[in-house]
């Protein structure tokens, strides 16, 4: 590990005692009880050191923003006057340095306008604990004499979420006692109209284990299923960040909770007396456990950060137990509370103690939420391809960003403006030229340029002024479309090389659509045509191939700059004789597919829109190649056989749709966090690597039976890795219906 962590939260107790006495506290109630020699309240001297050693802190990790929340025991019993000088403190010292979201996390029972009024000054926004209704609530929140507290917290959140406090209003913590009715809790705290509700575990260890009902392994798992389904049957009226991490997490996100995933822990807590402990919820563990024995009028947050305890919650996958390791779930799960894991005998070296729960819960979410959260692009190829345009436009827009500065570029996009506010014919010759595959290499060469240091304007405006040129021209628009040429020529994505000068000469011509095709003009004249019908020698117009009635033509790209972006290098220009050989080739190799893999034939003509001819014979295996480009394009080695190009054809579509669903889909999250046996690689493999070689070899594996060519055992060493597959803890939902995706194809080829 490297440095220390930067501490972007700060849990400052301002008081220690509360004026509830809840039994399931973990101050209180649980093993530590260090509260008893602590202050009751907070110094002045405790908060200005603080707050100025968090403002050192943030200017030396130069941080955007720091969190601090005002905790307790019940932190209102600081009082208004100790909690304005917090606020002012803080303010102060943060002022220039970092933004500062205060909070305060309180029982609700003493929220007046006087709190509220001093909150809305600061900003200080307002969390609130409260377990459900009435009867839920009282089975533990209760005073020292056994009265409610309920219907007072109710009065607080009701003057809370009034017109003049309602901005102030962070959420609800409720919790969890699976005694109560978990739709009665649910419904009674949406009713409160949170911005976010949080549900949280009791605190308990293998030393401590929760109460279970019947000693059900699962009871808090069924109980947490029975409100996410009811929070679904409401249309999920709040957010539940439990539930939204599970969501988050599935679909390869973010844990966004720190009692779930594998996010390393940011947070520090401050005590009265100034000293500097772990979470709050270690008290659980044993007597001592938050201790890190530093304090903020010694010690700076970067000691406490390099402390051993704080530094085994940044290890993510390398500090959960070796059983939570091998769980297909733990990226969801992320090991439970760190807390929670607490065993006398090995410490926190565990799984949770709510291990059985935490399981059941993140596959109950995912069996319920599975077909709502798996990526539309998957089983649409159209969808696939609207994606992928947008993307292409993404990138397009974020090099607009960086380069809108240079005066050719900027001349070049109002050119592109002007097209697309062209009608129909505008936005379909738009389509076209950005969905030209090795339109995408360019934007993410000169992205890549301007990224390191290189940015090259004027070679990126040449490229998107032939791109608008290339648009006006297909769209027959009566734009003039001015381009740059060097070394006497251009090139026209999607449409050809134009030679306009001798070798070596560079210049400028206007370039016009016209009844008969495209003419070129300088000087004010027209100097001359070229085009389709225009038989001229400085034209080179990019070449097709038709696969077969009623399917459409496929450009043979010989011309493009950026279309070496292959493994291996593109031939140069073929001659007229080479190209109708290499048609009648890739004729006689698409025939193959279709008599004898029909179904991953047409697979692989789906969006197909641009073949390269590659240099060198086919490679041992005969693979396609997917290079870095939009998607579309293949490169297929020139020299290849029938049977070879037939396999190129197959395996290179194969690579080119998965790198696409990659490119717009998460599949799998943490790759290279696991490594796993391939049947094909003599070492392990990250699961990017084992994915896509399954994906290609279901396909080869199909090819090989219809031609005879099958090598022994190969749908055995498909299955092993399939198996692997579905127990690989980072696939997300999307990944794992890809899985059962190609178990579906292997059984086809099988049967």
């Amino acid at each position: 590990m490297t440095g220390p962590i930067a501490f972007r939260e700060i849990v400052l107790k301002v008081h220690s005692r509360c004026d509830l006495a809840c039994d399931h506290c973990y101050v209180y109630e649980h093993a530590d009880q260090s509260w008893r020699a602590r202050p009751k309240v907070i110094s002045p001297g405790v908060i200005s050191q603080t707050a100025s050693r968090l403002a050192e802190h943030a200017r030396d990790h130069a941080l955007p923003s720091v969190t601090v929340i005002l905790h307790g025991g019940e932190p209102l019993l600081a009082g208004p006057e100790r909690l304005r000088l917090v606020c002012e403190e803080f303010t102060g010292a943060l002022a220039g340095t970092a933004e500062l979201d205060l909070r305060i996390h309180t029982n609700g029972l003493r929220l007046s306008p006087r709190y509220l009024d001093l909150f809305a000054e600061y900003g200080v926004r307002v969390g609130v604990s409260l377990d459900g209704d009435r009867t839920a609530n009282d089975r533990h929140r209760r005073f020292a004499d056994g009265r409610s507290s309920h219907p007072l917290v109710l009065a607080s959140l009701e003057l809370l979420r009034s017109a003049p406090y309602r901005h102030l209003y962070l959420g609800l913590l409720c919790t969890v006692d699976v005694a109560n009715d978990p739709v009665a809790v649910l419904d009674a705290l949406v009713a409160l109209e949170p911005p976010r509700v949080d549900f949280l575990l009791p605190h308990a260890t293998w030393q401590t284990p929760p109460e279970r009902a019947g000693g059900a392994p699962d009871a808090y798992a069924r109980w947490l299923l029975r409100v996410f389904d009811r929070w679904e049957q409401l249309e999920r009226p709040v957010p539940v960040r439990l539930f939204e991490s599970l969501l988050s997490t599935l679909g390869g996100g973010p844990s966004l909770t720190e009692s779930l995933g594998l996010a390393p822990t940011d947070l520090v807590v401050v005590e009265t007396d100034g000293t500097l402990e772990q979470a709050d919820s270690l008290k659980s563990a044993f007597e001592g456990a938050p201790a890190t024995g530093f304090d903020v009028f010694a010690h700076t947050f970067d000691e406490v950060a390099a402390h051993p305890g704080i530094r085994a919650r940044q290890l993510g996958l390398a500090g959960v137990s070796d059983t939570c390791r091998r769980c297909p779930v733990v990226r969801s799960c992320g090991g439970g509370l760190y807390t929670h894991r607490y065993r006398e005998d090995n410490g926190f070296d565990n799984p949770s103690v709510y291990c059985s729960d935490l399981r059941e819960l993140v596959e109950g979410v995912e069996g319920r939420t599975a077909a709502a959260l798996t990526a539309r692009e998957l089983a649409d190829p159209a969808e696939l391809a609207r994606a992928q345009e947008e993307l292409t436009r993404v990138l397009l827009a974020r090099l607009h960003g960086d380069l809108a500065g240079d005066p050719g570029w900027a001349r070049a996009w109002e050119l592109l403006a002007g097209v697309e506010e062209a009608g129909e014919a505008g936005a379909g010759a738009l389509d076209a030229v950005l969905g030209h595959p090795f339109t995408r290499t360019w934007v993410l060469e000169a992205l890549d340029a301007v990224r390191e240091g290189r940015p090259d304007g004027p070679g990126a405006a040449r490229r998107l002024a032939a791109l608008a040129a290339a648009a006006v021209l297909r769209g027959g628009l009566g734009l003039p479309a001015e381009v740059a040429y060097r070394d006497g020529e251009v090139y026209l994505p999607t449409l050809g090389l134009l030679r306009l000068g001798e070798p070596g000469t560079r210049g400028r011509a206007v370039l016009h659509a016209t009844g008969e095709g495209y003419a070129v003009v300088r000087e004010g004249r027209t100097e001359h045509r070229f085009g389709p019908a225009a038989g001229d020698a400085r034209w080179l117009p990019v070449r097709t191939w038709s696969p077969g009635p009623g399917e459409p033509a496929v450009a043979l790209e010989d011309l493009d700059p950026y279309r070496n972006c292959f493994a291996r290098p593109p031939r140069l220009r073929l001659g007229s004789g080479e190209a109708d050989e290499w048609r009648g080739r890739l004729g006689a190799a698409w025939a193959l597919l279709h008599r004898t893999v029909p179904g991953f034939a047409r697979a692989a003509a789906a969006g197909l829109s641009t073949l390269t001819p590659l240099a060198g014979g086919p490679r041992a295996g005969g693979w396609g190649e997917a290079g870095r480009h939009g998607p579309g394009a293949l490169g297929v080695p020139y020299a290849a056989g029938v049977r070879e190009t037939a396999l190129a054809l197959l395996t290179g579509r194969r690579r080119a749709r998965l790198r696409a669903l990659t490119e717009v889909a998460d599949l799998y999250a943490l790759d290279g966090a696991w490594e796993h046996p391939s049947p094909w690689r003599t070492r392990p493999v990250p699961v990017s690597r084992l994915l896509a070689d399954v994906h290609e070899r279901v396909a080869v594996e199909a090819y090989r039976r219809a031609t005879r060519t099958q090598e022994p055992g190969g749908t055995d060493r498909i299955h092993r890795a399939l198996d692997r597959l579905a127990g690989a803890a980072e696939l997300t939902v999307t990944g794992k219906r890809l899985v059962e995706e190609l178990r579906w194809e292997l059984k086809a080829v099988d049967a």
